[in-house]
């Protein structure tokens, strides 16, 4: 038997594979297929089942692709209605894979049909339970991405979620290993643990939401407490992931389109298209296309696409550095935005070479800012609410990158407006939003919270708060 963890940092997700015997299950992959093709193929295996979790809001799962490409069952638990073929498993049905069995555990409460696998060995032992966003290292899944209006509420899942954990999970041995969904830095939980596997008696022992004396009405509490608005591609993401959605190949020929400076303006103008750069942040605020928006790839790239941009059928083209492009079209394709068109050939030097405009972003050091901290105003935080109250720089003003769009009224176009974030990527960010909608006074701080930290600036009193979601 072979149990391998695919985690990718991006998204904090964790897919898997299991083998034996030649043949092998898939839970819950990314959008792309060859990782698992690849991995089957080395070991001669038979991709056999490939197994859901729930249907997933904060990316979109590769089981249709990976099912027509091997012929694998897509097994989700019960109560899912999915708009395909599928094997809608009973709650305790056993599958069999080559000399290993697993378990469907129906665990409702992140959503309705989410489900846990349990695996055995191949002496029947219980080895390891496969949790989704059932159950993390630290916490569990946030209960308000499935309410029903008028049928459901967050706080009838959550306490379906204490239910599922104290009868189908908590019951298993404490040397079953636990292999969640996610890790730190998913906004599908709000304390997890930076590992991304861990035993279970563990969480039993440290786990917040698994207390043995804590009461349904002290779970359903917590587990709400510190909740916002999901990221707005969050529903449509989970659309996707049950009625369908078209072929990651097609997607993917179609966005690796190299497009000269002129092409690349025509269709601009055609596609009414919303323009990306995907380089290193200094580089970008060195020089860059005027309209275009800034998204790192080296970074939470994904998210803050999917949490900045409304339309996931919004024709994008993108600046990349040379033999990235492909990356960037899987990586959007991930969160749902299959609408990619092409991309710059020769990048932002081709750009510059034709002789076409280009803008830029002032900067200064966090020491320069510190220096000239009494003369200025308007300086903001764009890190989150909670990154914010858990400690600032006394005078700042907190404006959070992800709900920019909807804030920017808030402000002056004839006013100058300081930027920093926590290390400068999602500064940078903001800062080429302002300027797409004509702020031209924008200083990005370098270096962010943590450079300005080192200066002499007054800090507020370290606050520990409850992480956002």
């Amino acid at each position: 038997m072979k149990v391998e963890q695919i985690y990718t940092g991006c998204l904090a997700e964790a897919a898997y594979y299991i083998e034996s015997k030649g043949e092998a299950v898939i839970i819950d992959p990314l959008r792309e297929t060859e990782p698992y093709t690849q991995r089957a193929a080395a070991d001669g295996a038979k991709i056999k089942y490939i197994l859901e979790t729930h249907f997933h809001a904060d990316f979109v799962s590769g089981h249709l692709d990976l099912a027509k490409k091997t012929g694998g069952t897509i097994v989700y638990g019960p109560t899912a209605q999915p708009n395909f073929d599928a094997h809608i498993a009973t709650d305790g049905e056993i599958l069999k894979v080559g000399d290993v069995t697993i378990q469907v555990l129906h665990t409702p409460g992140h959503t309705m049909e989410s489900s846990s696998f349990l695996l055995r060995d191949e002496n029947g032992k219980d080895y390891a339970i496969f949790t989704g966003d059932t159950l993390f290292l630290g916490d569990v899944g946030r209960p308000d991405l499935a309410i029903k209006q008028g049928e459901i509420t967050e706080a009838d899942l959550a306490g379906f979620l204490f239910d599922s954990l104290r009868s189908k999970i908590m019951p298993l041995a404490d040397e079953v290993i636990v292999y969640p969904g996610h890790g730190a830095g998913s906004a599908c939980g709000k304390k997890m643990s930076k590992d991304t596997w861990g035993y279970l008696g563990d969480q039993k022992k440290f786990n917040y939401a698994l207390r043995e004396d804590m009461t349904k009405e002290e779970f359903v509490k917590e587990v709400l407490t510190g909740l916002v608005a999901p990221p707005q591609y969050f529903p449509k993401n989970a659309v996707m992931n049950k009625m369908g959605y078209e072929s990651i190949d097609t997607v993917r020929e179609r966005g690796v389109q190299a497009l000269s400076v002129r092409a690349f303006k025509a269709a601009w103008a055609e596609e009414e298209a919303l323009v990306i750069d995907t380089r290193e942040p200094d580089a970008f605020a060195a020089g860059f296309i005027p309209g275009s928006i800034y998204f790192g790839l080296d970074n939470t790239f994904a998210p803050w696409v999917g949490t900045l941009i409304s339309d996931l059928k919004k024709p994008i083209l993108f600046i990349a550095d040379e033999g990235k492009e492909e990356e960037v079209v899987i990586r959007l394709s991930r969160v749902g935005y299959d609408n990619t068109v092409g991309f710059l050939e020769g990048g932002f030097a081709a750009w510059q070479k034709a002789g076409e405009e280009v803008d830029t972003i002032e900067e200064l050091t966090a020491t320069e800012f510190a220096e000239q901290f009494d003369n200025i105003e308007n300086a903001l935080d764009v890190r989150r609410a909670s990154e914010f109250n858990a400690e600032h720089i006394k005078g700042l003003i907190n404006f959070p990158l992800d709900f920019i769009n909807t804030k920017m009224n808030l402000l002056d176009r004839n006013k100058k407006y300081y930027l920093h974030c926590a290390g400068g990527y999602r500064s940078v960010i903001a800062a080429s939003i302002l300027k797409a909608r004509g702020f031209d006074q924008v200083v990005n701080i370098k270096g962010g919270y943590k450079a300005l930290t080192e200066t002499d600036l007054e800090r507020t009193e370290y606050v520990e708060q409850v992480t956002e979601l």
